[in-house]
């Protein structure tokens, strides 16, 4: 068990300095177009749905769920 841990700790720092030479090279390219750091690099935002919309949707999935279970008691 005490092996194992050992592993995944080796692992970790390998995994650790490899992020920190990605970085690097994200930086060097960064900077190669005149732009400082990984500024450019953004996540995107998930699109949100006002609460209209919700109520309008969950309200067309419980007519699909009654029109479904109408029909199985058929």
């Amino acid at each position: 068990m005490n092996q194992v841990v050992q592993q995944l700790h080796v692992q970790r720092r390998r995994a650790a300095q490899e992020i920190e030479k990605l970085d690097l090279a994200l930086r060097a390219l960064a900077s190669l177009d005149g732009t400082v750091g990984t500024s450019k690099i953004a996540f995107r935002r998930k699109p949100r749905f006002s609460a209209a919309a919700r109520a309008r949707i969950a309200a067309a999935q419980r007519a699909r769920w009654a029109k479904i279970k109408a029909a199985q008691k058929k």
